[in-house]
Order: structure tokens, then sequence, then C-alpha cells
């Protein structure tokens, strides 16, 4: 109860009319040429007079679900065609997928569908708890199907137990299309934050694997896990994700890995496979993983792949799921879903 009418109330703010949102967030913040946008400096200024507790804060179980509930907060109610839950044999034990069909897409046997694999740090989401309301969103919007993937977490299960399930999930979905009603002529990975750098890594394993893959989509991609990039310093506090969030994510992924495997820091790869499919990166302005981001999208331009970036310079980091609250951040992922409508035919 107390949770529903937290989520009306914050919905109800970011969604009024710009010059009184512009009037509640204050002066507008302007770093680098770009102005965030006033519902996001909205949101923003209410954690802080909340004194609402960062997840670096708490223990990683209270972490967890405070995340799944801000994701709440800020998805509203979204409908989507159906829902079904799968669970497959993974590489150390069982993975749960969640498959989203979209209504137009109910009675067709083979569809376009997407593996998404969620952000949180490889160290938060899972149980589909933060990301349920944008995959229902990008699903029923990009009229494609979405396998949710949820793989293991850091730190229970460090590197390279995440990615193995990721892995472990494409080849499955690939080699089961039928099972989940898949065009496997129309197959596509993607996820946002941690889940694009999963994302990067499994269309490297399919092209390497010879298996089917049409696009991958990497928003705001982690990337680098060895340098500081300017926006890692320039955006690292004050804008939702913080450099000390990162940093226990990752000492709790890498936990004694080396951060330069290219498994890992996907910038650092030399060489691609061939076949690699075609990549949209999206990044947003105050975002400290913005740079990393993009010198991704260059390095695959620099090999020759098809690739295509987009830049919101008014967001930050975590968008992606605000799918229900104000007007920029609901747009921005409506244009994202049309760009897998395409991608995919």
């Amino acid at each position: 109860m107390v949770e529903a009418f937290k989520g009306r109330l914050l919905r109800s703010l970011m969604g009024l009319p710009r010059p009184l949102l512009s009037l509640l967030a204050g002066k507008q913040i302007q770093i680098e040429g770009q102005g965030l946008a006033p519902e996001l400096q909205l949101l923003l200024r209410l954690r802080r007079i909340t004194h609402e507790p960062a997840a670096e804060d708490l223990p990683w179980a209270e972490a967890r679900a405070a995340l799944a509930m801000q994701s709440r907060l800020v998805g509203g109610v979204q409908q989507v065609g159906a829902i079904r839950d799968i669970t497959i044999a993974g590489p150390r034990g069982p993975i749960d997928l969640r498959l989203y069909t979209p209504t137009s897409r109910l009675r067709e046997e083979a569809s376009p569908t997407l593996l998404f694999i969620h952000g949180g740090g490889m160290v938060y989401g899972g149980e589909h708890g933060t990301h349920d309301l944008a995959c229902r969103f990008l699903a029923e919007h990009s009229d494609v199907q979405v396998l949710s993937v949820d793989y293991r977490l850091a730190p229970e299960h460090p590197y390279p137990a995440g990615l193995d399930d990721c892995k472990a999930a494409y080849a499955w979905m690939v080699d089961n299309a039928s099972t989940v009603g898949a065009d496997v002529g129309r197959l596509a990975v993607g996820g946002d934050s941690a889940g694009g750098y999963f994302s990067a890594a499994v269309a490297v394993f399919a092209a390497e694997q010879g298996l089917p893959l049409a696009f991958q989509l990497l928003i705001y991609p982690a990337t680098d896990f060895v340098n500081r990039s300017t926006s890692r310093e320039t955006f690292g506090d004050g804008f939702f994700l913080t450099t000390k969030f990162m940093d226990q994510a990752q000492e709790a992924y890498i936990a004694g890995a080396d951060p330069h495997d290219p498994d890992i820091s996907v910038l650092f790869r030399t060489d691609f496979p061939d076949g690699l499919a075609p990549a949209y990166v999206i990044t947003a302005g105050f975002d400290p993983l913005r740079d990393e981001g993009e010198a991704y999208a260059r390095l695959l331009a620099e090999h020759g792949v098809e690739v295509r970036q987009r830049r919101y310079p008014s967001m930050i980091h975590g968008f992606f799921n605000m799918v229900g609250a104000g007007r920029e951040a609901p747009s921005y992922n409506r244009e994202t879903a049309e760009e897998l409508r395409r991608a995919l035919g």
C-alpha cells in the first residue's frame, strides 16, 4: 500500500507540466554543454530530501530489494500479451528465464526474439525484479519477444558465473527456438549496464560458435574495468550511479580475476570474429559509463562491425527502467523499442 502510494505520487510529480516541473527541480544542472532533464533532476532532488539510502550503503539482500522497489516506482503499470516462466539446465545448476510475448505476436509460431540480460553491476537484479516492467514495455512497444535471463550474481557467484549463464541461455534459445516460438533468423541479444557488458561478450561468443545472431542492443554498457574515463570522474557522484557503487560491484564480481581479460573488459578486445552481429549502442549524457560505452562503439567500427551509437544528453544511468515515470525517459525508451523492431524486421 505504501509503495503503491509512493509510486503514484512520484509518477505524478515527474509528469507535471514542464514549467512547474522545472520550478520544483530547481535551476537546471548543465555540464559539458548538456542539460539534465528536469524530471530526473527532480527525482534526484527527492532522493536527497528523503535521505533514501544508496544501494552501496546497504547489505546485499536489502540493496537488492531496494533497487527492485525503485524500479517498480518508476515503472508504472505495463501490459504485455503473455508471460511464461521457463527453467533450463545451466553450467552449474538451473537458470530461470522469463518469456515476454507482445500482444501482436500471440498467434505467431516464430517471432523475432531478444535475449535480455539485466543490469545491476553483476551483483543486483535477478528474479526478474528490477527489470520486469522494462521488459514488458520493450516487448510490447517493439513487437519483439523478450526472453529475460536470471543469471547468477556476485559476490555469491563471481566471474565467470554470470557470463557463463548468459552464454548458456543464448545457446539454449538457439537450440530450442521452437520451444519459445523464436525465429532463428531474427534473434538478438541486449541489456543495460552490466547486461550491456554481458550482451557484448555473448555476441562475440555467438560469432565464435557460429550461432545465428542478427543484432546486439547495448544500453549504456560497462566495457572497461581497468581505466577511469572522464565521464566516470565527472559523473561518479550525484547522478544515481556512483563511484562507490561501481567499485564495490567490480570487487565483488572480478574477485581476483584479471580485469584486462576481454571477457571482463570488452573494450580490451583486440580482434573480433567474423560475422559479429550489428550493434546499436546507447549512452546517457550524465552517466559515468558514457565514455566507455562510446569507446566500445568506436572499437567495433574500427574493426569493421556495423554499429550505430546514440547518446541521450539529458539522461542519467538507469533511465531504461523509467518506462512509467516522466516524459523524456519513456519517449527515449520507445525509440529504443523502435530500433529493436527495425533491426529484427
